[in-house]
């Protein structure tokens, strides 16, 4: 029993690891080691299952995903004290020893300290096996420009909340061969993408153009096509422009590369959002760093809803001693991207060329068969769509087959 004791302690111990420590399996656990009762074992157990029945793969999981402040100075290539590694060192063997304890013996010592005796008591088991968590940890720093730390090692898709960066767990997204048409600008942004990678300089990106052309899809296939490669996303929507330095700053030392996408870019004037876009696209002390870039779609060219007020004050005549400059700067925010993409709506050869390969992927029965449909049928009932709706895009025909293959 003395060697449980220990055991405690030596959780009690953790530094480095401190937020291992403060998990809620392992608080359960070393409360667990320290009353040895069967409703601790069973706190315990409660805690562990919803998270699988392996022990040791639950420690090793806590380990490599922590995000503690060695994990942060290894990716940022600082420095470190020899007696911080020596201290990592010691407590991955120490949460080795944690996450070997085999469920066999507790469950013994736990059922001999009973006043029952364990008499009709069956205590669930959990599973162990061997662990390196040295040899596990050292790969995981070795390849941490592409598999990230923390949350950002386990999520790919990221949202800003409260001026919090919090993961999106299920993200809605297609994949690049899911894309049809617009392959000339889906590879300017693919192009780009890689230079950011590789570090071999990136520019910020503004898609515009038509509604339902695939701009804001085309961003995110590209972020997870590339997710591999140590690609993450972080979505900022236009009312929270102005936490893009609070961003900046959070990733700025965070060995991944980032884009940052802003959908259905427009701005009514100059606001405190316009401000901090415009900033940080003139590269101001708080603007992208080597690893960030800046996406974002619109509808508008310029960027700026104008009115007839915009350009003639509201008594009727220019009361603005300076109009062409107080223009000059809010038409000028999208010259200040490095690239800009147009998406235009597809002529109708590409629209029905969009409307085939979407049917063939959705298993749409193409024949003279009685439950097909005719080349020339599915062809004319396309058409018929885009002129109900908002016309040819790639939106609309993904909503025609999506349709069709439920019988709508």
């Amino acid at each position: 029993m003395s060697i449980y004791n220990e055991l405690r302690s030596k959780i009690d111990s953790l530094a480095v690891f401190r937020q291992v420590k403060e998990d809620p399996a392992v608080v359960s656990l070393r409360k667990l080691l320290d009353e040895n009762t069967i409703a601790a074992y069973s706190d315990f157990i409660s805690t562990l299952y919803p998270e699988g029945a392996n022990l040791s793969e639950y420690i090793r999981r806590q380990v490599l995903d922590d995000d503690n402040f060695y994990v942060k100075a290894v990716a940022a290539g600082k420095k470190i004290d020899p007696e911080i590694a020596a201290a990592v060192k010691n407590e991955l063997n120490l949460l080795n020893e944690i996450g070997q304890i085999p469920s066999a013996e507790i469950r013994q010592m736990v059922l001999d300290s009973d006043s029952s005796g364990g008499r009709g008591i069956s205590l669930p088991k959990w599973k162990t096996e061997e662990l390196n968590l040295i040899k596990d940890f050292t790969a995981k720093l070795a390849d941490i420009s592409s598999t990230g730390y923390g949350i950002y090692a386990k999520y790919k898709f990221f949202r800003v909340e409260d001026g919090q960066i919090v993961p999106v767990a299920h993200p809605d997204y297609q994949r690049l061969d899911q894309l049809f048409e617009y392959e000339r600008e889906r590879n300017l942004v693919i192009r780009n993408t890689e230079a950011l990678l590789d570090g071999s300089g990136a520019s910020n990106i503004l898609l515009y153009g038509d509604m339902g052309t695939g701009k804001s899809t085309t961003i995110k296939a590209v972020a997870a096509a590339y997710a591999d490669n140590g690609l993450r996303m972080i979505e900022l929507k236009k009312n929270q422009l102005f936490q893009i330095p609070s961003v900046m700053e959070e990733i700025a030392s965070n060995p991944l590369k980032f884009i940052i996408f802003i959908d259905d870019l427009s701005f009514a004037g100059n606001d405190d959002n316009f401000a901090a876009l415009k900033a940080t696209l003139e590269g101001s002390i708080t603007g992208c760093g080597d690893n960030a870039v800046i996406y974002a779609t619109s509808n508008r060219r310029h960027l700026v809803r104008e009115s007839a007020a915009d350009r003639v004050g509201t008594a009727g005549f220019d009361d603005d001693l300076h109009l062409n400059d107080t223009m000059q700067e809010t038409m000028s925010l999208a010259a200040r991207f490095g690239l800009t993409i147009t998406f235009s709506k597809p002529g109708k050869d590409e629209y029905l060329s969009i409307v085939r390969s979407l049917a063939d992927e959705y298993g749409v029965a193409i024949g003279n068969g009685e439950d097909e449909i005719t080349e020339d049928e599915l062809m004319t009932k396309a058409e018929a769509f885009a002129i109900r709706r908002n016309g040819r895009s790639p939106r609309t025909a993904r909503q025609f087959i999506e349709l069709l293959k439920i019988g709508i």
